[in-house]
This record gives structure tokens, sequence and C-alpha cells, in this order.
């Protein structure tokens, strides 16, 4: 018997039979799902729901070479870790705006030209977060004051070393790993037809 193509089978979601309010802080509600599938199955689903705001995160190329990355202090993991600028859009900011002014904030650039690269999930089992991934150039220096607790540490790396980056400890953000890798392919695909640049 020849394997079922399962992109041809009708999609039906499952039933919520109950969702509870589990806990709330400041930025996140927890929420218990009871669900019903198609198949009769039942299970229990637990989610972690944002407030809504968009979130970005900036590939920022200091010339066509090279990426900046920030040093931050990461509560999740209890360390420092190398990753690209990100943050919360503001309410009233579209997407550009808001990449433009979390680069100006966290590594002290803005930039001339920002455009979306691609929107990326995390956890989505048990998230409903999306962040928008910029792709910005033709910097200038401007730094304004943002709201992280101590001052950031920006370094220059070359985009075609992502080997290098992932051998290092300190780098596994799995967002920022997926941005260099569509950003350093879009690049190449640009440069072949000198588009970019």
């Amino acid at each position: 018997m020849a394997p079922t193509d399962s992109s041809s089978l009708p999609l039906t979601k499952p039933t919520i039979l109950e969702r509870r309010h589990m806990a709330q802080s400041e930025l996140f509600a927890i929420e218990s799902l009871d669900l019903r599938f198609a198949n009769g199955e039942q299970r229990t689903f637990e989610r972690l729901k944002g407030k809504g705001r968009g979130a970005v995160m900036v590939v920022a190329m200091p010339d066509p070479d090279h990426v900046l990355l920030i040093r931050e202090y990461a509560a999740g993991f209890d360390e420092y870790m190398l990753t690209l600028p990100k943050g919360l859009v503001d309410p009233g900011e579209d997407i550009i705006t808001a990449a433009n002014r979390e680069l100006m904030e966290e590594c002290g650039f803005g930039a001339n030209r920002i455009e979306p690269l691609v929107e990326l999930s995390l956890a989505p089992n048990y998230m409903n977060h999306r962040m928008q991934v910029m792709l910005a150039s033709d910097l200038y220096e401007r730094r304004l004051e943002g709201d992280e607790p101590e001052p950031l540490i920006v370094e220059t790396h070359a985009i075609d070393d992502i080997t290098g980056l992932l051998a290092r400890d300190d780098f596994h953000e799995g967002r920022a790993i997926a941005a260099l890798f569509i950003a350093r392919e879009k690049l190449r695909s640009e440069r072949e037809s000198d588009s970019w640049w």
C-alpha cells in the first residue's frame, strides 16, 4: 500500500471543551485547554499567551559582509548570550519603526534601509509568540535610551561564519540562528543579481 500524502487530507481543528486561566504575569498568561480531536481523542494542552504585542528581531549589516550581534543577560538560562537585537513593538509603531528603534537602543545605530525578511515562531505547541525578522542596512550612528538594565555589548561578526558562531557556547537562540541563515541566503541571492548593495 502506498503512503498517503498527508498534505491532501482535510484538517479539522480540535474542539476546545474547556479553557482555564492558570496564571498571569505582567507579560504572559498561562492557559489550560481541554481539547477533543476529530478522531475522538481528548488531551489537555497548556499554552503561554503574550499580551498581543508584536516583536521584531533585526539582522543589522554595517557592511555587506558583517552583522551586528549583542551580548545580553538571558534570564531563562541565567547566563550571558550572544544574539540579534530584538524587542517588542510599542503601541502605535509599525514593525519598521520598532526595528529601527530597537537597533538604536541596543546597538547605537539606525538604518536608512529596513525590510521584512521572515516571520518566525517559537515553540508553537506551547506559545503564540511570533517575531518579525527585519534586514537592516545603510547604518548610521544614533543611540536612543532603551529599557535595558545595563549597557549591551555589541559585536561584529562575519555573516558567512555562522558555523563558527554555532561552535560557541554562548550562541544558541534558535530564532537568531534561523534569521542569520535566511538573511545570508537572501544576501547571496541578491549579490548574484547585484540588487541589494
